[in-house]
């Protein structure tokens, strides 16, 4: 097995994502190991942190092996290839750009782009998206989802935004492999606060409300 198709197992098996956006890289950096000690594994830190590339090499650098470090709102594939040589295992866009997907594929990175509608959801995973996010997911909510894979059932969904623990269970049961989310995971009062064992137990609940709609 690729290192690639590890860490799409590990994100699929987590089946959550953490989106990280905060105001500096070192918030950043205590953010992601506070996420990643309540067990999620994969971490989006996006670009709209300041000097994110540089974050997410000190990440990299700091947790070695026992996270996945991943990149989110890249726009084009200057930033993609920026991010895969800091050390991003995978990257996250909100758009469907058919560029970043050709350089991650170059690269052999994981790429999530992101998607709403049934022609470019099937348009993403056509070009070789391997997981394709829909977003806003709070527009359609779970039932969506699950209207989506009706015709479309090969295609690997990450629903992001409006993702919250009390919605994650119905968006695994209507058959997403994992979730993406920020601030309900990542407390913004939380972060100012640093109080980094909530968001630590946070992760945990997210992690735990996956299991359990998974056993259902």
């Amino acid at each position: 097995m690729s290192d690639k198709d590890k860490n799409l197992q590990t994100i699929i098996d987590c089946g959550v994502v953490a989106i990280v956006r905060v105001g500096s890289t070192q918030e950043a950096v205590d953010v992601c190991m506070a996420v990643a000690r309540g067990g999620v594994k994969p971490i989006e830190v996006t670009m709209t942190v300041p000097g994110a590339i540089d974050a997410i090499k000190e990440f990299k650098g700091a947790v070695k092996e026992q996270v996945l470090v991943g990149a989110g709102t890249v726009l084009d594939p200057e930033t993609a290839r920026a991010c895969i040589l800091a050390g991003a295992e995978f990257i996250v866009s909100p758009t469907l750009n058919l560029e970043v997907i050709e350089v991650c594929r170059r690269y052999s990175k994981i790429v999530i782009p992101g998607t709403f509608t049934p022609t470019e959801i099937l348009a993403a995973w056509e070009a070789g998206a391997d997981i394709v996010k829909v977003f806003p997911a709070s527009v359609g909510g779970p039932r969506y989802l699950k209207d989506i894979l009706g015709p479309l059932p090969q295609v690997k969904l990450c629903p992001t935004g409006g993702v919250n623990l009390e919605t994650t269970p119905e968006f695994i049961k209507a058959g997403a492999v994992a979730v993406a989310a920020g601030t309900s995971l990542v407390d913004k009062k939380a972060v100012s606060e640093k109080n980094w064992d909530f968001i630590t137990e946070t992760a945990g609940k997210f992690c735990e409300a996956v299991r359990q709609a998974r056993e259902k």
